[in-house]
């Protein structure tokens, strides 16, 4: 399953391709294509990438599917025994956008055959060292 971990107005989503996912307004027109530049995940068969904090050469791209106000969420204000109580509420403005494919520059097999090993602690008493005090 190939999936990403996308950057957008502060949240974190988790896209696929061929999803639609839900995100706060963003600039574009119903019909257009709109591309996260800000990916932080990339989840590809077996390999998996993370970014520090955003992957390079990897892209989501979609297509803009509706611009529309949410549903109203209501807040509420409240102080005891002074009685203070205030309602407010909002609809916020949201953005439907439906994941056509996500992009890497990078294959999977060479990724893997560049990973560093791990390098093994040295210890920085020697055998002369130990002997001499």
């Amino acid at each position: 399953m190939k999936y990403a971990v996308v950057k957008s107005g502060g949240k974190q989503y988790v896209v696929s391709e061929g999803n639609t996912v839900t995100i706060d307004k963003v600039d574009g027109e119903v019909g257009k294509n709109y591309r996260f530049d800000e990916v932080m995940l990339l989840r590809n068969e077996e390999v998996v990438l993370i970014g520090t904090p955003f992957l390079e050469n990897v892209q989501v791209s979609g297509k803009v599917e509706k611009q529309y106000q949410g549903k109203k969420l209501h807040v509420m204000k409240f102080k005891a025994k002074v009685n203070y109580r205030r309602k407010i509420g909002f609809r916020p403005q949201l953005t439907d956008i439906s994941v056509e494919k996500i992009s890497s520059e990078r294959e999977a097999a060479k990724i893997k055959t560049k990973t560093k090993p791990v390098k093994k602690a040295v210890s920085k008493k020697t055998k002369s060292s130990v002997k001499n005090s």
